[in-house]
């Protein structure tokens, strides 16, 4: 009948920055932040679950002399996203 949705995704900051970055491929920390209109400390403790179950990767570094932190969706990251879409349509057929 109807699958479970993918709870690492379902939640509706993580399903807004993975649903960003298939769009975009990759993104950083500022402009994810502009997007959602979440908070720095939400954002952070919603991309460190994505990294976790290997859905993005993320690169620290600096960038004209300021912190700079790359987001990029993984392979992982695209069939966990492109499975979820599969299972909402299920629900609404």
């Amino acid at each position: 009948m109807f699958k479970d949705l993918n709870p690492i995704i379902h939640s509706q900051l993580r399903l807004a920055i993975i649903s960003f970055l298939v769009a975009n491929g990759k993104s950083d920390f500022k402009e994810i932040k502009e997007v959602t209109k979440a908070t720095s400390g939400n954002i952070s403790v919603q991309l460190k679950k994505l990294e976790e179950a290997e859905y993005i990767r993320i690169t620290k570094g600096f960038l004209n002399n300021y912190q700079h932190t790359a987001i990029e969706i993984t392979p992982v990251g695209i069939k966990a996203f492109e499975e979820y879409v599969q299972a909402i349509k299920e629900y609404l057929k």
